[in-house]
């Protein structure tokens, strides 16, 4: 049996305790209780939440007592200062524990406690230089949904904490079982931990529900040629009439969209397997491996190579890769 401990300073971020039910549908999934999770505090009792509602929990006096350790954070960590008894204890856990967990802000709890020292980290992006700044000795990720580094776990703000957490469970429990975890919480399956916190969808912003199905139609279609007549027949508009909403709704033309939305994907692609350059750039709608490339240096900076080695420097390697080449 995992035990996972859920350490809870006052105040603590609500949405942290959503992540319980990845282990919780993952005991439901496999129709044995494969997880245990206790909620912990400084002194136990009852601990207020960010809502002002409250939980009840056990006192943390044995850092033994789970073998992951889910340190959750606050709304604002600017002003957050964790007793040293919480530092201590953080201390404690990492030394016995499998695996330590910064939900969010906690990542400042761990930063605090010295965790972060020459490890990558993430947290939410509005805190991001706040934790570079506090703590210069991480490498903190701000463009992360969540980073693995040895036992280290960071996860960016509020959703990104569940994609941390199914990644647990695909870590303890294998692919299919995390997909049926992710499928029983009409979850998108696990995003890869190196996808940015700030996705295309969003940057493109589409604010009638014709350019949102045109997007959606396009993500789902990022193999075919994707043509403006595509995307235009799909949501039952004229080209020239197509065009001329999705550019003065999202502020780019559709082409340069679909670029974007191809280039995320096949940056995930390769961040969260092994897939070979040829597959990642079929799949994604890229003519081949040179196209991709030109695509990736234009649009990150950098070539898919460089990527794939900085992402291989992870101790966490997705489970869900197939393809060795």
């Amino acid at each position: 049996m995992h035990r996972v401990g859920y350490f809870l300073p006052e105040g603590f971020q609500v949405m942290a305790m959503g992540t319980q039910s990845v282990f919780e549908v993952a005991n439901l999934v496999t129709r044995e209780p494969v997880y245990q999770v206790t909620d912990y505090s400084i002194a136990g009792g009852k601990v207020r939440s960010s809502l002002g509602t409250g939980v009840y929990t056990e006192a943390a006096n044995d850092a033994r007592a789970a073998d992951t350790w889910m340190i959750c954070g606050v709304v604002s960590p600017l002003d957050w200062a964790v007793p040293q008894a919480g530092i201590d204890f953080i201390n404690e856990a990492a030394r016995h524990a499998r695996r330590v967990a910064g939900l969010c802000t906690g990542a400042f709890a761990l930063g605090d406690a010295g965790l972060l020292r020459g490890r990558r980290a993430t947290t939410h992006w509005a805190f991001a230089n706040a934790l570079r700044t506090r703590y210069p000795e991480a490498r903190v990720e701000e463009d992360r949904i969540f980073t693995v580094d040895g036992s280290i776990w960071t996860s960016a703000g509020l959703t990104a904490a569940m994609d941390l957490a199914l990644a647990m469970v695909e870590n303890d429990l294998g692919h299919e079982v995390a997909r049926s975890v992710a499928h029983a919480l009409v979850m998108h399956y696990r995003r890869a931990g190196g996808q940015s916190q700030h996705s295309e969808w969003l940057r493109l912003g589409p604010k009638s529900d014709r350019m949102h199905a045109a997007l959606d139609y396009a993500r789902r279609n990022l193999a075919q040629s994707l043509t403006v007549d595509d995307l235009a027949r799909a949501v039952h508009l004229s080209p020239r009439q197509f065009s001329r909403v999705f550019q003065a709704e999202t502020g780019h033309s559709p082409r340069k969209a679909v670029e974007q939305l191809r280039l995320e994907e096949a940056r995930n692609m390769i961040e969260r397997g092994r897939h070979s350059l040829e597959i990642v750039a079929r799949e994604t709608g890229f003519r081949d491996r040179k196209h991709l490339r030109e695509a990736f240096v234009r649009g990150y900076g950098i070539t898919p190579q460089v990527l794939r080695r900085e992402r291989r420097g992870s101790s966490f390697i997705d489970p869900s890769a197939t393809d060795p080449s």
